[in-house]
């Protein structure tokens, strides 16, 4: 392996390590596998989107809140604070 790669790898360690203070989502979409079925959940511009029910009606539900316990810090503030 060639300095340039071990260079690389040691870098992406390192912000792995800190992927609180360097990470943060702007946009993603996931499959969540309920009880019952998947639910295609996503974020973006700092607004969470659900095809459940439940979200429909209150703009957040037990997907989007597990996603929030999930990613934590690499939320932006606004939204991990919710």
């Amino acid at each position: 392996m060639d300095s340039g790669t071990i260079s690389k790898i040691q870098k992406a360690r390192l912000y792995a390590d800190e992927r609180d203070e360097r990470i943060r989502f702007l946009s993603f979409t996931v499959e969540l596998k309920g009880d019952n079925n998947k639910h295609s959940t996503s974020f973006d511009a700092g607004r969470w989107r659900c095809d459940c029910e439940f979200f429909k009606g209150h703009a957040h539900c037990s997907h989007t809140m597990a996603l929030e316990r999930v990613l934590g810090q690499m939320l932006p503030e606004a939204v991990a604070a919710g």
